[in-house]
């Protein structure tokens, strides 16, 4: 590499909170020309019923009798509402008994690249059993649902 270096990399996220985790992934999908480098919308369309495949949806009912199997609550309504939106990236946040998580969406309009960071923290066996086979999965499933939210977004040009 010829010339100065200007600045280090650097890598900064809604999603670390207070830093300690426990599962933590990053998905980075391209944007299409046209299709908005918004990153509330992206938060919003990825977790929008019409952006998520229905075998996404069919896994999501099974994710729900296993945790009540486990005696864990369902999830409230607005569990993957935005909570907060801070320059290029938008959060999606949820704590409860058995872990809390946080997905924040960000979006480089300059690169036109998304990326999806998702951090975990687990809370006793309950967290750690029923997250051990939704880590397998969650990197398909992101993949999957970033896949329609580029086809749901590029419809509304």
């Amino acid at each position: 590499m010829t010339g100065e270096r200007q600045s280090d990399p650097s890598f900064f996220s809604l999603a670390f909170g207070e830093g300690r985790f426990d599962h933590g992934d990053v998905v980075f999908v391209p944007i299409p020309p046209g299709i908005t480098t918004d990153a509330k919308t992206w938060a919003e369309t990825l977790f929008s019923r019409e952006a998520i495949p229905a075998a996404v949806q069919a896994l999501f009912g099974v994710r729900m009798l296993f945790a009540s199997l486990m005696g864990l609550r369902p999830a409230p309504a607005g569990v993957f509402d935005v909570r907060d939106a801070h320059g290029d990236e938008a959060l999606v946040s949820f704590d409860d008994d058995h872990l809390d998580f946080r997905c924040a969406v960000g979006v480089d309009a300059a690169t036109r690249i998304v990326r999806v960071t998702t951090v975990v923290r687990l809370h006793g066996w309950r967290g750690r059993v029923y997250f051990a086979p939704v880590s397998l999965l969650h990197p398909l499933i992101l993949q999957s649902m970033l896949r329609r939210t580029r086809r749901v977004l590029a419809g509304r040009r």
